[in-house]
């Protein structure tokens, strides 16, 4: 062992010994991030880059604490690990006020900025090289070709396994004992890792959008389009949407054939700032939008007019919710190169032809066929397949019926290897549950007595978002 890795254990041990003396309240430095309404507390946590590779380069974690309101608070904190892959916990920190109020009453909560994302050095490329409005698929791959040949680090630092070990890094150098772990999509296969490689360490688990271990990300077809149909025959099934989109299906197969033979080249106002725009509607684009729009039920109902809007040539409402993911997205900018380390070393070397095959559909194959190009330019090697080993601590499945990528399924899927698992399933709610209706006190019941059954009728509540029929918006 070289001189620079025993400092850098030593200066873990350090901040151990340090966090066991003092609260984790007055941990770190008092920070106000965007998004939190308060000042909170931030952590830097040195950690090497590979942890293969001792007396190598070393990257910062960043942490976000909020400590619990009360001072006599509990000493099992809640860990959340956020989505993507790509997304940072300080990119979603309003999830402190709008999810974990009550849970945050008698306990830490903890974001970290998972490494290559946020304020742990994010991977990304520079935004201003691409203009997706402007530049052709040809020139946006090949300025990504050059973003990905200008990354110095290996990429195969940034995979699920190290971040598992970030986390337990983070949970000794503050001092806790046993922790609780709340993950959101991609943050639910991060969570069953880190509770799979250190078991003694979890007291129970909250996961929501639950990815299965035999879940592949670019393999979303099927579940997409079963949400797409599910939105097209509500309508029908609504009598006003049925009214006013009385061919919504086949308006929505003629408009995918539009596209996909080229012929859709817009010139309109920008909706951004009302110059003049011209823009070729390619299916990337098109079916990208579409799926996207269907991780939020609310927005899922305003598909139908978008659709409608757009057969009748006036794309502007669509190109407006399509620049939504680029320019706004309320959980945070993904970091890209980060997401393409995963799921290139993770999910692509997985997804077999016979796999392709049976799960292709119009709705995302452009999308498998761009992570497929993307990963052809990532040097990383393959990475060994999840791990499957039972998972003992109580945990709590959270579904939507609507949601497009972790459906009901997945969850009864990852439930085979949680033998002490409570599923919750809401039916009008997509891809995210734990902000609706009276989740946030379940959480926090759940998390003070994991082992009791919830009663969670109050869910059946919630009520289906109505239809956009005009430009108004949704029906009252």
């Amino acid at each position: 062992m070289n001189f620079s890795h025993m400092l850098s254990a030593a200066v873990l041990a350090l901040m151990a010994a340090s966090a066991a003396a003092k609260p984790v309240s007055q941990q770190g430095r008092s920070c106000h991030l965007p998004g939190a309404e308060e000042g909170l507390r931030c952590i830097t946590l040195p950690l090497p880059l590979d942890y293969a590779s001792k007396g190598g380069p070393t990257l910062n974690l960043h942490v976000t604490v909020a400590p619990a309101f009360r001072e006599a608070a509990r000493p099992d904190p809640l860990f959340v690990l956020a989505g993507g892959p790509g997304q940072a916990g300080s990119d979603v920190l309003a999830i402190i006020t709008q999810t974990f109020r009550r849970a945050r009453a008698t306990r830490d909560i903890v974001l970290i900025d998972q490494r290559g994302t946020g304020l742990s050095g994010k991977l990304d490329c520079d935004t201003k090289q691409f203009n997706e409005d402007t530049m052709s698929e040809a020139d946006l791959l090949t300025a990504a070709r050059a973003c990905i040949a200008a990354v110095k680090q290996p990429f195969a630092a940034y995979g699920t396994a190290s971040a598992a070990r970030d986390i337990e890094q983070v949970r000794l150098a503050l001092g806790y004992d046993k922790i609780n772990l709340w993950g959101a999509s991609y943050g639910t296969r991060l969570a069953q890792a880190y509770a799979r490689a250190y078991p003694g360490a979890v007291r129970s688990l909250i996961l929501d959008g639950v990815v299965a271990p035999d879940q592949i990300i670019p393999a979303a077809g099927r579940d997409g389009q079963a949400a797409l149909d599910l939105v097209f025959r509500q309508c029908a099934e609504n009598a006003p949407c049925q009214a006013a989109y009385p061919n919504l299906r086949q308006e929505f197969d003629e408009l995918s054939a539009r596209v996909a033979a080229g012929a859709v080249k817009l010139e309109l106002p920008d909706p951004r700032t009302a110059r003049p725009l011209k823009l070729t509607m390619t299916s990337d684009r098109f079916l990208g939008a579409v799926h996207n729009i269907l991780y939020n039920a609310l927005d899922a109902r305003r598909l139908p007019y978008l659709i409608h809007s757009a057969y009748q040539g006036r794309w502007e409402p669509f190109v407006a919710r399509r620049n939504l993911a680029s320019d706004y997205s309320p959980d945070g900018p993904v970091a890209q190169l980060m997401h393409l380390a995963v799921v290139c070393a993770e999910d692509w070397p997985r997804l077999t032809p016979a796999l392709q095959a049976d799960d292709a559909t119009a709705l995302t194959a452009p999308l498998a066929k761009h992570i497929g190009t993307m990963c052809g330019m990532v040097p990383v090697a393959p990475a060994p397949a999840p791990a499957t080993t039972p998972i003992p601590q109580p945990v709590l499945l959270l579904s939507g019926e609507l949601d497009p990528v972790t459906p009901p399924r997945r969850a009864v899927a990852a439930a085979r290897y949680l033998p002490q698992h409570q599923h919750l399933v809401v039916t009008y709610a997509g891809h995210g549950i734990s902000q609706l209706g009276c989740a946030p006190r379940l959480l926090r019941e759940f998390l003070d007595k994991p082992e009791q059954p919830l009663k969670a009728d109050c869910l059946k509540d919630i009520p289906a978002p109505t239809f956009q029929l005009g430009n108004a918006g949704p029906q009252p």
